[in-house]
């Protein structure tokens, strides 16, 4: 398989929810295991590389009130999660997320490479800059640094975290027993970075990883995000409701990514989407209807507050959606449920249903055919490059995907048939650095 083969097919990532990613989804099954059971996880990580899927991507909040989701609730830390099911793996990616807001780039550059040196060149970091006052009180403070100020302390964060990956170059690790040498000094560089946010002497007290560093993911759709993404990131997780809006955001990121001086087709966008699978579309429709009648009212009201930052708990559920001004939270996502309530007539309950459902995310009804229909036709009218796959119920929707979708995109040519290299970037058709 050559890179314009890689270039040409869609990527696929398995965004992982130990109890399925509908609110309802855990109280539809009888298989599922505990979100803190490695065991399981180890299962999910199992399944998802044997369907091929490119990634298994971790997500993660840094307070409980964030959601209020089983899963969320209570979740292991990604980056052991992950260091643990990198040896029970052997080819699939294994993608964490760490906010910069809470973070320091020296121990995080330090664990995503010894990430990807465990797992041999498959690791990925999510970047993000988190957006709750309840993360902020779990870290010393009374509330959160303004977006500007986040998203200024990321682009840092980026760039010693990068000079901290290419202080060790190729070679610099050559043992000579005759001369009692081990390493080549010259090739090992400190990084003396002084900055507004960071004072770092370095260099990594690791070597060179396998990738040379790991994938960098940005997932933010505002407007320093979408900036910031098309400066570092190579894989961009987003959503987005429509075709429309998908190649919209597809066509502005591309031409951000052109603008900061990178090659557009080195980056992969990946919208994320809830696909609701069944041999028929009636079994499909009827799944998502009984899903939804299971869903709890209340919480979706408390995730849009938590969205929106305001208390949204006073106003009536059979009205529209009130004007929401967009401030120093999620404001893309804030944004889509906007958009998504005023094209569709939403309610306010409509809308708190869909955002304890599917998260503010896009959902596909349908069978096997339906769901790679909807695919090839994002990929082909350059909406897309790939998905961020969120089964709405583990392992069912997991296993049903791999048993007949991914077999069908298969047939028209849209996904590999296995495997073509041992490392993630490789595999995501991305140059090495």
């Amino acid at each position: 398989m050559d890179s314009s083969d890689i270039q040409r097919r869609l990527r696929l990532g398995l965004f992982v929810q130990p109890l399925g990613h509908h609110v309802s989804g855990w109280r539809l099954t009888d298989n599922a295991g505990s979100p803190t059971d490695i065991d399981w996880l180890i299962t999910l990580a199992k399944k998802a590389e044997a369907g091929t899927f490119d990634l298994f991507f971790v997500g993660d909040a840094l307070a409980t009130s964030m959601y209020r989701l089983p899963s969320t609730m209570a979740r292991l830390e990604p980056l052991t999660l992950l260091s643990a099911l990198a040896v029970h793996t052997r080819r699939i990616g294994l993608a964490a997320t760490a906010s910069t807001t809470f973070s320091d780039p020296f121990t995080l550059a330090r664990s995503l490479s010894s990430l990807d040196h465990i797992s041999r060149g498959r690791a990925a970091w999510n970047v993000v800059t988190s957006f709750s006052n309840d993360v902020a009180r779990n870290f010393s403070r009374d509330d959160m640094p303004d977006h500007a100020q986040r998203y200024g302390r990321a682009r840092e964060f980026l760039d010693v975290a990068s000079k901290l990956w290419n202080g060790w170059e190729e070679g610099a690790v050559q043992p000579d027993a005759d001369s009692g040498r081990y390493f080549v000094d010259e090739k090992i560089k400190a990084v003396n970075h002084r900055g507004e946010h960071f004072q770092v002497q370095g260099p990594l007290n690791i070597t060179r990883s396998p990738q040379g560093k790991p994938v960098i993911i940005a997932a933010g759709s505002s407007t320093d995000g979408q900036k910031l993404a098309a400066e570092t990131a190579e894989v961009i997780f987003t959503a987005s409701a429509t075709l429309e809006e998908g190649q919209e955001f597809y066509r502005v990121q591309k031409q951000q990514i052109r603008v900061a001086g990178r090659d557009p087709a080195n980056v992969v966008i990946m919208p994320g989407v809830m696909p609701i699978i069944g041999r028929t579309r009636e079994e499909a429709r009827a799944l998502w209807k009984q899903l939804n009648t299971l869903v709890d009212l209340e919480n979706g009201i408390n995730q849009l507050s938590l969205r929106f930052g305001i208390d949204l708990s006073g106003y009536p559920l059979d009205e529209p959606v009130p004007d929401v001004p967009l401030g120093e939270g999620n404001q893309s996502r804030v944004r889509l449920m906007l958009d998504m309530a005023k094209r569709d007539n939403l309610t306010l309950g409509d809308l708190a249903a869909i955002a304890a459902g599917s998260r503010g995310h896009r959902v596909i009804i349908g069978t096997a055919e339906d769901i790679a229909d909807d695919f090839q036709l994002w990929l082909n009218h350059n909406a897309a490059d790939g998905f961020n796959i969120m089964p709405a119920i583990m392992p069912e929707q997991l296993d049903l995907f791999i048993e007949l979708v991914i077999p069908e995109l298969r047939r028209r040519g849209l996904f590999h048939q296995d495997y073509a290299y041992s490392t993630l970037r490789e595999n995501l058709g991305l140059p090495r650095i």
